[in-house]
């Protein structure tokens, strides 16, 4: 391909940017990026998670942690070469239509959804639960009050949504550092009561390294968790649409997920294990909340109480956010009905943000109908649901990287390192990480709707593209 040809190709790329993102107002600055590319990578999957995860494979989760975290960067590293090749709102759904075809952009953002609707019902169902530490009301009420906020929220700016985002990250950073200081403090000064036996060799001296019961297979087994702890980084993506300055922003946010995973994953359960021992960390409970009470600062368990309502609310909020706009651009590209396209007078999908909000209403229902047990059942779904999206960033980066290499499509502005074969490894750990989710009979259960979400995404396809066959959506993207 000649020179002229990329130009003229790179120039139809811009015009379709400019198509996808028409109506949307660039209201989130570089401080709101930055905490929601912070925010995205801390959540429930540590604050509750890592309980269960320590309890299996003791101090060894923070290697699991580590080598997760190198794969997520170089997840985003491939999403950040993309995004600065063809900023669009679309983000995984645009990039999948155009370097692998029609149907994998209709899967991509059909799933997309999916997952962050039934992420929306399980947090707003979390955040309900939370706030029984404080007041005695139904489940349902409190779900229902939140999701009504927050839905409010969405429909009257991007720039509230940003704050909004802001905030709760701010909250979620302020208690992990605040964590390590106290952590850091008893293990140089001694004071509490876990001082006598603080002690960072707390990470070997108790049955070694790798503790669990079946050693380093125990390891492993906790990477599906590990993996869902991650879920929502990749958010950032879905905001270069509305991105002040994108070009610069979205680089600078994406560079900053190796400090934060090693700062807010790493760094925690390293002076978490080394402060208290973790053979009396249990499944079900919060390694942060043990951690206060065997401290003696009784008053952590109100305080991570709240730092894990705000991160509840804070995943609800970016399903609101990001349910929206994958349904436009599905709409825009003929993969969903037309009225998704509709902007208010603020810019934002309105009709798409009203309609996902109705779905995750569905967990208000629920949290009335059965309060004990409310959506146990579903949660699984939403980290095979979330991966889809890393293994089509990837795939797409490794298409992109190939054709760009060989001057058929212009070079990004931030090219990730390394070339695709990291990608491609990358790609190898996710599907290690599907594995063994077959092989954890806990986890088996998302495996099994999978198939189900596929002939029903198959099935429906084939239904918009025999009523609209002549649609540029079903016609491969050269």
């Amino acid at each position: 391909m000649t020179s002229a040809q990329v130009d003229e190709q790179h120039d139809g790329n811009e015009a379709a940017q400019a198509e996808t993102d028409e109506g949307y107002q660039r209201g989130l600055g570089a401080r709101q990026i930055q905490m929601i590319a912070i925010g995205g990578a801390i959540g429930t999957g540590l604050f509750l998670g890592a309980g269960k995860g320590i309890a299996k494979a003791g101090p060894s989760l923070i290697l699991a942690y580590a080598v997760a975290g190198i794969v997520i960067f170089c997840i985003m590293r491939a999403l950040g070469e993309l995004l600065m090749y063809r900023p669009v709102s679309g983000s995984f759904s645009e990039y999948a239509r155009e370097f692998i075809g029609p149907f994998a952009g209709f899967a991509t953002g059909w799933t997309y959804w999916l997952f962050w609707v039934i992420t929306g019902m399980t947090e707003v169902t979390a955040a309900a639960t939370y706030m029984t530490f404080w007041w005695d009301i139904p489940q349902w009420i409190s779900a229902l009050v939140f999701t009504v906020i927050l839905y409010g929220a969405n429909l009257i700016s991007v720039k509230l949504f940003g704050e909004l985002e802001f905030w709760f990250s701010t909250v979620k950073v302020t208690a992990i550092i605040g964590m390590i200081l106290i952590c850091a403090g008893i293990l140089t000064i001694g004071f509490s009561d876990a001082g006598d036996t603080a002690s960072v060799s707390n990470l070997w001296d108790l049955g070694g390294f790798f503790a669990g019961e079946n050693g380093i297979g125990s390891t492993l087994m906790t990477l599906q968790m590990v993996m869902f702890a991650f879920l929502a980084v990749e958010l950032v993506g879905v905001t270069a649409g509305e991105a002040k300055d994108a070009k610069k922003v979205l680089p600078k946010a994406i560079n900053t997920v190796p400090w934060r995973i090693a700062v807010f994953y790493v760094g925690a359960l390293i002076m978490i294990l080394s402060v208290v021992p973790w053979t009396s960390f249990k499944a079900g409970e919060s390694p942060f909340v043990h951690a206060f009470d065997k401290m003696g600062l009784g008053i952590g368990a109100a305080i991570v109480n709240f730092v894990v309502l705000t991160a509840a609310l804070s995943s609800c909020n970016s399903g609101m956010y990001s349910t929206g706009r994958m349904l436009r651009d599905l709409a825009q590209n003929s993969q969903g009905p037309q009225f998704f396209t509709k902007l208010n007078k603020n810019g934002l999908p309105v009709i798409g943000t009203t309609f996902s909000a109705a779905m995750m209403l569905v967990g208000v229902w629920i949290n009335y109908q059965w309060p004990g047990e409310a959506f146990n059942y579903v949660v699984s779904f939403a980290t095979i649901s979330g991966m889809w999206a890393w293994i089509i960033i990837l795939i797409c980066q490794i298409r992109y990287r190939i054709k760009s290499d060989r001057g058929e499509l212009p070079k990004s502005e931030f090219r990730a390192p390394w070339g695709w074969w990291v990608s491609a490894l990358a790609l190898g750990f996710i599907f290690l990480v599907i594995v063994l989710m077959g092989i954890d009979p806990d986890a088996r259960v998302s495996l099994y709707a999978a198939p189900v979400w596929a002939a029903i995404l198959g099935v429906s396809y084939f239904i918009l593209k025999k009523r609209n066959p002549e649609a540029a959506a079903f016609s491969k993207r050269s």
